[in-house]
């Protein structure tokens, strides 16, 4: 079947897998997707020793690639190479070791080859942690190979 014969959930679906499977840095943080749809990605990670500052939380570094691989997946829904242009960050709160974070990419704009995208990291306890603004850019190529 071709990615132009997917229905827009399918192809949202295939696009996040894809990505995932090459994504080795996210593999290595222990990052899970739960959800996807066209313009939204849902994803986990449980904050590991490895993962703790000096201060023994969560490094800031760790919530970000988090917050930043939802806004990926989710700007990448429509099997159109898309990247960062721009992106900031408001922590909240801190993670501690064992909690599992959420990160939730919702898309608010997409026009032409530029989109807005907010992500919220929570713990398992709802507790906003993070909020993350990104701009997206869509550049030349497909996330699927046109044939598939």
């Amino acid at each position: 079947m071709s990615s132009a014969e997917l229905t827009p959930q399918q192809l949202a679906e295939a696009c996040s897998a894809s990505m995932h499977e090459r994504d080795h840095a996210a593999q290595a943080l222990g990052m899970e997707i739960v959800e996807v749809k066209p313009g939204y990605a849902r994803l986990t990670m449980t904050v590991r020793k490895d993962m703790l500052n000096g201060h023994n939380m969560c490094h800031g570094g760790m919530i970000f690639a988090l917050a930043d691989t939802a806004f990926a997946h989710s700007c990448n829904t429509y099997n159109k190479v898309t990247v960062a242009s721009g992106c900031n960050i408001e922590y909240a709160a801190p993670g501690f070791e064992g909690d599992v974070l959420t990160a939730e990419s919702v898309e608010r704009t997409r026009s032409g080859r530029t989109g807005v995208y907010d992500i919220t990291v929570t713990n398992q306890d709802g507790k906003e942690l993070a909020l993350f603004r990104g701009k997206s850019y869509q550049i030349k190529g497909s996330v699927l190979p046109e044939s598939e």
